[in-house]
Parts: structure tokens; sequence; C-alpha cells
């Protein structure tokens, strides 16, 4: 185990695998953590990282935020391959799960903590560790399973009633449950606040039986990678901030519009265009 600096107190814990991304422009760091600790690090908030990696890469990104790493041999490694019938995502590699064990105790008192699994590394039962945060969860990774191939595809989420009861909110894209209205509605039923994310449609937002949508401004996309995580952190901060989903949609949909139209962890927003966005919003 190791920190990249000292460790002090936080006020964004997010706990996932930061990822080794196969592309075909080259190999490079992914994953939710290192999207929405980004992010919310962008935002002014105190960032602290609690994952499993295997340092293949440097992560200069990251380095302005403490990180504690159960070092690996090999990190997760997600790749999509693109063909005629379609893409399709494969996990080379796992690295081990993430539990509450694994959080040193100055970062257990987090106003915020981030759930945010990419390949079923976090221990399902965090949730119910953080009484006094705002706990946000990207659910994700636990909607996913793969074959021996490492070919990855829809499951079946059985802790899905109990996450999103015990959490604050959740945010995840409709592409994560194939389309499927009839498991946003049971999901939305189990939720105090459930957003879905629906790309270049913007996203909708479930809170006290009411749903309303929210659309981005039109932007020129050029890679979307890391969008929802990037909506997430910040939906999440400013959910903290203002207690306002609305708000904080209407804000998150904006810093997520503007990042597809750079490429990777370049998308990560500016300290001007989260300003201008702020300003937009108020």
């Amino acid at each position: 185990m190791f920190s990249i600096t000292p460790l002090e107190p936080i006020n964004y814990l997010i706990i996932g695998h930061l990822t080794y991304d196969i592309t075909t422009s080259g190999p490079r760091i992914g994953g939710t953590a290192a999207y929405a600790g980004l992010t919310a690090h962008a935002l002014g908030l105190k960032v602290g990282i609690v994952t499993s990696w295997g340092a293949e890469l440097h992560l200069d990104n990251l380095n302005q935020i403490p990180i504690i790493n159960y070092p690996v041999e090999h990190s997760t490694t997600f790749e999509n391959i693109y063909s005629a019938k379609g893409r399709v995502q494969v996990v080379h590699t796992v690295a081990p799960r993430l539990n509450y064990h694994m959080i040193p105790e100055p970062w257990r008192e987090a106003p915020i903590v981030h759930l945010g699994p990419v390949a079923q590394e976090v221990e399902p039962s965090l949730v119910r560790y953080f009484p006094n945060a705002l706990v946000g969860v990207t659910p994700q990774g636990w909607l996913r399973e793969w074959n021996g191939q490492g070919h990855v595809h829809y499951t079946d989420w059985p802790e899905a009633s109990f996450i999103l009861q015990n959490s604050g909110a959740a945010v995840l894209s409709i592409e994560d449950v194939l389309n499927d209205e009839s498991r946003v509605e049971e999901m939305a039923s189990a939720s105090r606040i459930l957003v879905i994310t629906e790309g270049e449609a913007g996203a909708r937002v479930y809170w006290n039986g009411d749903v309303r949508r929210f659309r981005p401004p039109k932007e020129v996309e050029i890679d979307s990678t890391g969008a929802g995580d990037i909506f997430a952190a910040a939906f999440f901060t400013r959910l903290y901030i203002t207690r306002d989903p609305w708000e904080s949609a209407r804000f998150a949909n904006q810093i997520a519009a503007t990042s597809v139209t750079r490429c990777g962890l370049d998308g990560i927003p500016t300290t001007e265009e989260i300003q201008e966005h702020l300003i937009e919003v108020l």
C-alpha cells in the first residue's frame, strides 16, 4: 500500500479501480476513479482515491490527488474492439476487490463518498459505512460480467435495491441497463435520487416522485470516454452544496457536454469552464 502524497482529511472520497485502457492511439489511464476524481479536484474539492493499480503507466495526470493503492501485478485492463457487428468490450485482467478496511481513517469522515466500480471491484456493503456522508454511486461496474474470453456483457444486479436505498444518489447511463425502461423504473422506485444519462440527449432525474429532463448544449463530439463519470462527479458535488438535484443536473449536463470536445482525461473541466457554467445555472 502506498500514497502519492501525505494523508490529510479530504472531502471527496472515491473508491474504484484506476484502469489500464488499450486504445488505438495507445494505452491510457481510465476508470471512474480517474475521471470523477480529477473533476472533483477541478471543482475545488480535496479528493482521495482508494484503488488497486499495477503501475503500468505513470499517474502524472493524478499527481495532485492522494491515492491509496493496493499494488497488483496487472491493473484492471479494458479494450474496446470495433467491427461491423458493433463494439465488443474485453476485460483482460481485474485487480482485487476494495473494502472498508482499505480506507485510511482520516478519509472515513469525508462528506462526499463516491462508489465507482468498473468491474465488480467495490464491495457493495460499503454503502452502509458512511452514515454522515452523501454517498453517490455510479453502478456501471456492478452491471458488468464477462465470459472466459473476457467479453463483457450486462448482468443482473442483485444488490440494486440495497445499494440504492442506502445511497444519497445514483448516476448511470441508459446503456448500462440495455435501454430497459422497466429496469429504470425499478431503480427509480428504490432510489432517493436517480439520474439516467442519455449521451447527446442529456439526462433525466428522478426525485420525490417527479422526473425532469435536461438537454445539453450542442457540441462537436471528439471523445465521449469518461463523460458519464465527469457528469457524476459534477452532480454529486453540486448536490452536496445545493441539495437541489435539478440545479445539480443542469450544471453537470453543461460540464459533461464540454468534456466530449476533447480526448480522454483532457476532457476534465477547466476553471474557466466551471465558472462559466456555474453562472449559467444560477
